[in-house]
């Protein structure tokens, strides 16, 4: 699976973004998408996942009721609606996707989710900037 993301950009404390990622080549296999974020100095760190059969939802303490991740089945694109913004959310963001390697169970989503490792593939980044 190839991952396009996109939306990023300058954006003023309180604005709101939305950022992109289309999802291209093996597709019907795909389990769930998800969202990171890298700020300059620091690790890659989770925001937020989507289980793509079913929807459930699952994101970062943080970005709670700021920020939505949502999937449109038939264009294969994965979104997150930022809004609230905050200067500590500058960095660059990636989406990722883990393939349906067997029977998907929600017990694991929510266990694994914020998991770097447990992802297949990566876009290539859209980096987001909050002024404040």
């Amino acid at each position: 699976v190839q991952l396009q993301a996109s939306g990023g950009g300058l954006v003023q404390a309180g604005g709101s973004l939305r950022l992109s990622c289309a999802a291209s080549g093996r597709t019907n296999s795909r389990d769930v998408m998800a969202w990171f974020r890298q700020a300059p100095g620091k690790e890659r760190d989770f925001v937020a996942a989507i289980r793509w059969s079913g929807g459930n939802t699952y994101y970062v303490d943080s970005v709670k009721g700021r920020f939505t991740i949502s999937r449109d089945n038939a264009k294969n694109t994965e979104y997150l609606q930022m809004n609230s913004l905050k200067p500590e959310d500058t960095a660059v963001y990636y989406c990722a996707a883990r393939e349906a390697y067997s029977r998907s169970i929600l017990s694991t989503f929510y266990a694994n989710a914020a998991k770097k490792e447990w992802y297949d593939s990566w876009g290539q980044g859209t980096e987001v900037t909050v002024s404040s």
